[in-house]
């Protein structure tokens, strides 16, 4: 059974799901969120959402989020009060125009992260504050939510550093027991991963990648942009294509990752790998980047027969998660070894420490007995030496479970 917080989707009869099943959503998506982002360069729509009494900002320190304390289930959340003395009063007053027109390389800027509108008031579990109205913008209803990195550093530092001492003494914590922290609810879960991964976009991106020159963040922290001039005394901007036609370069990037689970060729046994930091008896599903010029399916074969020497057939797409850690999205799949080629041989590439056979059975009993997150202990219904494997937030546990219960099967054409 998947996770019982995981996003469900709404159950539907049309014959994609009556032929495939119900459509799998993994952790890390299914924001309660909308994210209006066609209103990311609209300055009425951020000055008021911003400003607003409802307007709530997750803090990330060190990419840390803040939580419940406690409750490190649940994400806390700071008002327009607590950070303007860091993001000022109004970081949303001018134009993506006027901001590049008084671009200044000496000031600072700290990045406001524009998440959406919840309108379906899902995330918010704190009592509202005395004269906090509904938020409304051209029919959009709902408080807005934020994101902005805290993260000590520079000429904000002291304004940091009181604003995450004040949020300590309500009881909030940042949560960095984990770099990967698994343990949110599933739609807030997904919030983080947005907010972490523009967050932290904007800290790795700080330099033009064409040019080389400073650069600036605009669209509520969604794009960044190569200015041609500079207040700085002194300094003269060089050309840089991304003003012209390639103007992508001032994105944030998606890494395409596959993982995948590999059945063998008569469906009876999974392969499945380990390297050398995992615990003792756990293994998972091999994974691998995408290449350039890469389908997805090559990618799938590409990546297991370097890794395990086994040769795959036919290859299905199952569903997908977005890993902000810091920019992946993985891509599941379920392939088929070719009759042939499934002698395992780790000798192409040295990621792997191990990789095996492992009878569906077996695989079902660790599903039922031998889940556990990777940092985490084995469950105390684990029997030592058994196959442990990876927890239901994680997509590989997904792809195996679906292996289990002949989802690859039912999918045939």
């Amino acid at each position: 059974m998947p996770h019982p917080d995981l996003p469900i989707l709404p159950s539907e009869s049309s014959h994609l799901t009556q032929k495939f099943g119900r459509e799998t959503a993994n952790y890390f998506s299914g924001s309660p969120l909308n994210r209006l982002s066609f209103l990311r360069s609209d300055t009425a729509f951020l000055r008021l959402a911003y400003a607003h009494p409802r307007a709530r900002f997750l803090l990330l320190n060190n990419l840390h989020p803040l939580v419940q304390g406690s409750d490190s289930s649940r994400l806390a959340f700071a008002t327009h009060a607590d950070v303007a003395p860091l993001a000022g009063a109004d970081p949303f007053a001018k134009s993506e125009e006027e901001m590049v027109e008084g671009f200044d390389s000496r000031e600072e800027q700290v990045v406001v992260v524009f998440l959406g509108v919840d309108e379906k008031g899902e995330v918010e579990v704190e009592q509202r504050g005395e004269g906090e109205g509904e938020f409304e913008y051209k029919g959009f209803r709902g408080p807005p939510y934020f994101a902005v990195d805290v993260t000590p550093r520079g000429k904000g530092t002291a304004a940091a550093e009181g604003l995450i001492e004040a949020v300590k003494g309500r009881g909030y914590a940042f949560h960095d027991h984990s770099p990967r922290h698994m343990g949110l609810h599933a739609g807030q879960a997904a919030m983080y991963g947005q907010a972490r991964a523009l967050v932290d976009w904007n800290a790795r991106t700080p330099f033009c990648a064409q040019c080389g020159q400073p650069t600036l963040s605009v669209h509520a922290g969604t794009k960044r942009v190569c200015p041609p001039a500079d207040k700085a005394p002194g300094v003269e901007r060089r050309p840089c294509a991304t003003r012209g036609t390639v103007a992508n370069h001032s994105f944030p990037r998606t890494d395409p990752t596959v993982i995948m689970a590999i059945v063998s060729a008569d469906g009876s046994k999974v392969l499945l790998g380990r390297n050398r930091r995992f615990p003792k008896d756990w293994y998972s599903t091999l994974a691998g980047f995408q290449e350039p010029g890469e389908s997805i399916e090559e990618a799938v074969r590409r990546e297991v027969w370097e890794e395990s020497g086994v040769r795959v057939g036919r290859v299905i797409l199952h569903s997908s998660q977005p890993w902000p850690f810091p920019a992946s999205l993985m891509i599941g799949a379920i392939g088929q070894a070719q009759p042939d080629g499934e002698e395992i041989y780790l000798g192409h590439d040295a990621e792997l420490e191990d990789a095996k056979w492992f009878p569906l059975d077996e695989v079902r009993e660790a599903l039922a007995k031998g889940v556990s997150s990777l940092g985490d202990p084995a469950p105390t219904s684990h029997v030592e030496g058994a196959l442990r494997l990876p927890p239901p937030t994680a997509i590989a546990n997904r792809l195996i479970t679906a292996v289990v219960d002949g989802w690859w099967v039912s999918s045939r054409m």
